[in-house]
């Protein structure tokens, strides 16, 4: 057992954390049972905090909430874990650096070794001729350890490039929603810490994004069918955004666009521009044919500067959305 408990200690926190999640209105999936269980035993500070926090704030604990602590505060995902990326990449990128300059100063050293043998001087002809022919046999018998050098270096490049992808990988894990493809908060955390450190003063307009029908489509026709149209919707949505910007899935149908540099009227623009796209879209489910209800968005606008945090921007950017007259 993980916390050691005795047999009757087990079962007593297992019927806890049923009840824990009757109260929260959760079905008793693996999942949620590992959550609510994590939580009755209260070790899991984070967890616990973020659980607290958004009771405190009144609001749902709904499968969103749940799956995101659950990859970040049970499965690992965590600081240390991104540190450790961050390091590795570091890593990777100075071996890479090194070798092409370790490369390039061999390069140049072998040139003036070639260079200097013409330069030789002496009075006796024989020991010139020695000396050239010893200088010129010691320039081969490196340039072969180069060449081995520069056959070394290309198979560490092609190990690196092999460690960047895997790299890559573990940071979709991280950092990105695995229904939607789309950021997670704590990608929301540590581009906010970018932008402040390039500039501290920077704007960023946030476009806050709530899928009006997703609960009534859930309820009517199930999870795969409202998740499906929550990925193309999702997908349809970040196209609106380009490479500088940050599209996050901020909620179980809520998306959160940043856009730093970008003044509130451009980006109101751009939320009219996404708003008129997600109603063109037409779904039909491929089993039964049935053409499912048309899709509309709420939408709201709003300026932040970098230097809050991201739990702040999330707290003001819901509440455009629950005082927006379209919510009402």
């Amino acid at each position: 057992m993980k916390y050691h408990d005795s047999i009757e200690q087990a079962e007593l926190k297992m019927n806890m954390a049923v009840k824990k999640l009757l109260l929260w209105h959760l079905p008793v999936s693996p999942i949620n049972y590992a959550v609510s269980y994590e939580y009755i035993n209260k070790k899991n500070l984070p967890l616990n905090a973020a659980i607290e926090n958004q009771l405190a704030l009144g609001k749902k604990l709904d499968d969103f909430f749940i799956e995101e602590n659950y990859r970040q505060f049970i499965l690992g995902q965590s600081k240390l874990r991104d540190e450790i990326i961050d390091d590795l990449d570091e890593v990777v990128t100075n071996v890479e650096k090194n070798s092409q300059k370790s490369s390039a100063s061999i390069n140049k050293l072998i040139s003036n070794l070639d260079s200097n043998i013409a330069q030789l001087q002496s009075n006796d002809k024989q020991k010139i001729i020695s000396a050239a022919n010893s200088i010129h046999q010691a320039s081969k018998t490196f340039k072969q350890h180069q060449q081995k050098l520069a056959e070394h270096i290309a198979l560490t490049r092609k190990k690196t490039l092999a460690l960047q992808v895997e790299l890559k990988e573990a940071r979709k894990e991280i950092y990105m929603d695995p229904l939607t493809g789309l950021y997670n908060r704590k990608a929301l955390s540590k581009h906010l810490d970018l932008w402040l450190t390039e500039d501290p003063s920077q704007q960023v307009a946030a476009i806050v994004v709530s899928v009006d029908q997703l609960s009534s489509i859930n309820k009517q026709f199930g999870h795969l069918i409202s998740d499906v149209l929550l990925s193309k919707i999702a997908n349809k949505v970040s196209s609106y955004v380009d490479d500088s910007g940050l599209p996050i899935r901020s909620g179980g149908d809520e998306f959160l666009l940043l856009l730093p540099g970008v003044d509130k009227s451009s980006a109101r623009e751009i939320a009219d521009k996404i708003m008129q796209g997600v109603e063109k879209l037409r779904f039909v489910s491929s089993k039964s044919g049935v053409r499912l209800p048309q899709m509309t968005l709420s939408i709201e606008v709003e300026n932040f500067n970098v230097a809050e945090n991201a739990n702040s921007i999330l707290k003001k950017t819901r509440s455009l959305l629950v005082n927006s007259p379209l919510k009402q």
